[in-house]
């Protein structure tokens, strides 16, 4: 892992960027003399790190005093894409424009990008834990797709809060029986882009006994940040 850049930002939270081969990421860490438990924050599908909701998220959580990195997916934020990667975008920009059913194309878009970033993920853990001001356990918050495969293959994820928002995999929907971790699930009622059952019925497959549903009123963006102090909560109890 090499840091590239860092900068201490006005809450007193230390932003640094990092590169670890190909994988671009960034690590906030709180004011601290002690090692820090860690949170893997991801964007739904792919959004780049660099997003600004989660960057708002991230310098909040790290302010909470937890360490927060997030990495870019493959294809996404600063990486490279491929060929396949334009034409599965360009499809998927084609049928919501034309109100084509979505799923498919989905499923085709975000099924092989959750393959290749679990892997990556796995790896950026591995260096992070490696850093003394990090001192574990972790946690993971953000992209469903990607933190079910985590917390079925990742024995060192201990406690999880899920966003509903994005599409799920028909592959994840049915790995989500295997996950046992304690679940945070946060769902927008009115989420245009997400069936409502959908998100209920996968609610209803995590394996844990530990699971708790937020559900709000509003659209796909409109998470209110009191969820942040909730989460904030959540992770106190499993990780500090």
């Amino acid at each position: 892992m090499q840091f590239t850049s860092e900068q201490r930002l006005g809450d007193g939270v230390l932003e640094r960027e990092f590169t670890l081969g190909e994988i671009p990421g960034t690590l906030w860490t709180p004011e601290s003399t002690a090692p820090a438990p860690l949170i893997l924050m991801a964007h739904n599908n792919g959004l780049p790190k660099r997003e600004p909701r989660l960057v708002a998220r991230a310098r909040q959580t790290a302010a909470y005093g937890y360490a927060v990195a997030a990495i870019d997916a493959p294809g996404c934020g600063d990486r490279p894409r491929s060929a396949a990667d334009e034409q599965a975008r360009a499809e998927l920009r084609r049928a919501m424009q034309s109100g084509e059913p979505v799923d498919e194309v989905f499923e085709s878009f975000v099924g092989p990008l959750v393959e290749k970033t679990v892997p990556e993920w796995r790896t950026t853990l591995d260096a992070l834990l490696a850093l003394p001001e990090i001192g574990g356990p972790v946690g993971y918050s953000g992209w469903t797709a990607v933190g079910i495969r985590l917390a079925v293959v990742e024995p060192r994820i201990a406690a999880a809060g899920f966003f509903a928002g994005g599409y799920v995999p028909r592959a994840q929907r049915e790995e989500a029986r295997q996950v046992t971790i304690p679940l945070l699930f946060l769902l927008q009622w009115d989420d245009e882009g997400n069936p409502r059952q959908r998100a209920l019925d996968l609610f209803d497959a995590f394996g844990t006994k530990e699971k708790t549903l937020h559900a709000n009123m509003g659209g796909h963006t409109g998470t209110p940040w009191f969820e942040l102090e909730d989460g904030g909560r959540f992770f106190a109890r499993h990780l500090k």
